[in-house]
């Protein structure tokens, strides 16, 4: 009995692939590269046991587990869409937003991920659609195609919802430590010193941003480039008009702690504005129901029974 052409289309194709990722993980998984020979030549090396590695590192001459041959395999992919995704400065920079250590290259991977998924699932709906209703081959592709584009495009809301959701929490976060960093400043503390004591005993997304301030500044940058570097990756108004006022107030030698008091006041006035905006919206909302569904019954109500009685009469 011989076999079908689409049965060995796709044993043929199995098979390619099964080779392309034997071939990939021999790539990947082979031996040292000649640039991780030849660095303990070039530079001072921490050498350490592969059991107390950190988590993540891998020492050189290692193999790595087979599942991360998919990982190799889906990042080499990624790259090289890399050069058709458009410019990847504006995607680091969100990724910082976001507060997330994923590069370029892993961010572009999962896009690829949630497109094929996307497409998988296209296919099967179109599938389903053609022996359901015999929409045939155009269907499936249309929904294929429309599938893998919303994969896509999920990837990139998620990562939209966690930049919102992260500086809603710094923004949320932003009176508390700034009436800290006042009162620290206010007891003769320094401004590094103030920071210090707030990444010592406050918690959150702010305080991770005022950790890389602090390492900027260790590391021999100015506070005032510091925290200008953080407004930057921050693009938020009242922490960049927070970060403003201390540069001015470092610069100029003007009172560090009434300029934090008057920044945690803008920013509760801030808040309490936005409610009131919320609630008026959420009040003309709520006029909806009670204008398109309640009033008509109302009045349904009202009139029925006197037309009742009218006709009763004629």
């Amino acid at each position: 009995m011989s076999a079908s052409p689409a049965l060995l289309v796709l044993l043929g194709l199995m098979l390619a692939a099964g080779l392309w990722l034997v071939l990939t993980g021999t790539r990947t998984t082979g031996g040292p590269s000649f640039a991780t020979r030849i660095a303990p030549q070039l530079r001072s090396v921490e050498v350490e046991s592969a059991l107390l590695a950190r988590p993540g590192h891998r020492p050189a001459g290692t193999h790595e587990r087979p599942s991360a041959v998919l990982g190799s395999v889906l990042r080499d992919l990624a790259r090289r869409l890399l050069r058709h995704a458009g410019p990847a400065a504006g995607l680091e920079r969100r990724i910082a937003r976001a507060g997330s250590v994923t590069t370029v290259a892993d961010f572009r991977a999962e896009q690829l991920l949630f497109a094929t998924g996307g497409l998988l699932l296209g296919v099967l709906l179109g599938l389903a659609a053609a022996a359901r209703w015999g929409t045939g081959a155009g269907g499936v592709v249309l929904a294929a195609a429309a599938t893998a584009a919303a994969g896509h495009l999920l990837r990139d809301h998620l990562l939209s919802r966690r930049i919102r959701a992260r500086e809603t929490r710094m923004l949320a976060e932003f009176p508390a430590v700034a009436e800290l960093m006042a009162l620290s400043v206010g007891a003769g503390e320094s401004a590094v010193g103030s920071l210090e004591r707030v990444c010592r005993v406050a918690d959150g997304e702010l305080t991770a941003e005022f950790r890389e301030v602090l390492a900027q500044t260790r590391s021999g940058a100015g506070l005032s480039h510091a925290l200008q570097d953080f407004a930057a990756r921050t693009p938020v108004a009242p922490i960049g008009r927070f970060v403003d006022g201390m540069v001015v107030a470092i610069e100029r030698g003007t009172p560090l702690a009434d300029v934090l008091r008057a920044q945690a006041q803008d920013v509760r006035d801030n808040d309490k504005r936005e409610l009131m905006e919320a609630a008026g919206r959420k009040e003309i909302a709520m006029m909806v129901p009670l204008v398109f569904f309640v009033l008509p019954l109302t009045v349904v109500f009202a009139v029925y029974p006197g037309l009742a009685v009218l006709e009763l009469g004629f």
